[in-house]
């Protein structure tokens, strides 16, 4: 999750055992040409109103008779918000997903919560590939206590984040190596969690948010899974109103 966001962002998600195991499984054993964000973006979301939002309504995207999000939709959708196509697509499936066990999550929650931590893997000139892969990689600062973060030791040899000093935040969804290690799927099927897939990543935070109340379908509901994947107004409004915004867009 956020980089910027230290261990507020791992609130909720402290759990280590097994990690390293799993970490290995991932075969990130060094992470190179990467990216390093500075503290939290501030930039403004495209078409930027002035008007903002503390709650967000999930949205589901329409789906083709094989259950995955229509293209059409997603061609016209992607034009609409500016979402790169690739990544809605994940936003997307990771939501179907979702909804195949119950769990209202919203596509637009996702792209709130991608468009905050990494604009889409597009932070300094990267970009999400085909493949679904982000690169250069999107490594974040260490969470070392300063940068208006709180000090979260290395838990992963720096196998997930090449820090053995202290813990980063990895991939366009930005998560720490503890969160990561507990709560990964391998969405795109080659076999691996990673990180650094935006297919994997997506899923991965809808798994991680669903965990609480099993949907996000009300208002209090969808505020407490954001405030567990970063516990701040600040990051709640921001996502909340990326994600307004972005379904306002697609209508």
């Amino acid at each position: 999750m956020g980089a910027t966001r230290g261990a507020k962002v791992a609130v909720g998600a402290a759990i280590v055992v097994g990690a390293i195991a799993l970490l290995a499984v991932l075969g990130v054993a060094a992470l190179i040409a990467t990216v390093v964000l500075a503290p939290r973006d501030s930039g403004g979301f495209p078409g930027d109103s002035g008007t903002s939002a503390e709650v967000a309504t999930p949205a589901a995207a329409p789906t083709a008779e094989d259950g995955t999000a229509d293209p059409a939709w997603l061609a016209e959708t992607a034009q609409a918000t500016g979402i790169p196509e690739r990544a809605l697509a994940a936003y997307a499936a990771a939501d179907v997903g979702a909804g195949t066990e119950g769990c209202a999550v919203g596509w637009n929650t996702l792209a709130g919560i991608g468009w905050v931590e990494s604009h889409h893997g597009t932070l300094q000139g990267g970009a999400i590939d085909a493949d679904g892969v982000a690169r250069p990689a999107i490594v974040g600062i260490p969470l070392d206590g300063t940068n208006e973060t709180m000090a979260i030791p290395d838990t992963d040899g720096g196998a997930f984040d090449g820090d053995a000093a202290w813990d980063r935040a990895v991939g366009p969804m930005q998560f720490i190596p503890e969160t990561w290690a507990r709560w990964a799927v391998d969405a795109s099927g080659d076999g691996r969690a990673d990180p650094h897939s935006i297919d994997d990543a997506a899923a991965t935070a809808a798994r991680y948010l669903c965990r609480l109340d099993g949907t996000l379908a009300d208002g209090e509901q969808w505020i407490r899974a954001i405030r567990s994947y970063n516990d701040t107004l600040d990051y709640q409004t921001r996502v909340a109103t990326a994600a307004e915004r972005y379904a306002a867009a697609a209508r």
